[in-house]
């Protein structure tokens, strides 16, 4: 069948996307981290779609807009962080709860969205090609839980390092402006939104 031929490309893209996780796990540059972070999706995504199913398919398209609107809020953010700090080394940018709660709000939300916590079109996305891959083969479900696993680890790494913690900073830090706050929201908002009716993109 065409499934047994993209056998090696699908185990690939696992292997790949579980690589990319445990790269995050050692980043100590913020951008780098959100960066391969949007690799090791990615893999899932090319996993789904070689298997070529309905459920797949729609969960890749799903994880692609998803991760589209979470990768792009982390980024944002990192830049806020930078605007402020004028490093993207995490242990230089903690301690930001104290300083800008509205900010770390914003934080946890798009963490929570990159580890596809319910009701985000994120854990729609992977749910569905959770369940392709474990139909296709039961097997993938281990490199699935293990990047599962990894993903919820730097995710939370990155919200701790950059938030928690004595602030570094011995400069007067401006507060945030309504723009950013604005940009996060037409992240988020329409993310949600979208989760509640995914058929619009799947």
């Amino acid at each position: 069948t065409n499934t047994d031929m993209f056998l090696p490309f699908i185990v690939l893209a696992l292997w790949g996307a579980t690589l990319a996780n445990l790269t995050c796990l050692q980043q100590t540059d913020l951008k780098s981290l959100i960066a391969y972070s949007s690799i090791s999706h990615m893999g899932l995504v090319i996993a789904a779609i070689m298997i070529q199913t309905q459920w797949s398919l729609s969960g890749a398209m799903a994880l692609m807009i998803a991760h589209g609107f979470t990768s792009s809020a982390l980024f944002c953010l990192a830049n806020s962080t930078y605007e402020r700090t004028k490093t993207r080394i995490m242990i230089l940018t903690r301690g930001f709860h104290n300083i800008l709660p509205m900010l770390t709000t914003w934080w946890l939300l798009s963490n929570l969205m990159n580890i596809a916590t319910p009701p985000t079109m994120n854990f729609t996305g992977e749910l569905l090609i959770a369940s392709s891959l474990f139909n296709w083969c039961p097997t993938t479900i281990i490199i699935f839980g293990l990047s599962m696993l990894i993903t919820a680890s730097y995710s939370l790494h990155m919200f701790l390092s950059t938030q928690t913690g004595t602030s570094m900073l011995n400069t007067h830090t401006t507060p945030t402006h309504s723009r950013e706050h604005l940009l996060m929201t037409l992240h988020i908002i329409p993310l949600m939104l979208i989760s509640l009716k995914p058929e619009l993109v799947m």
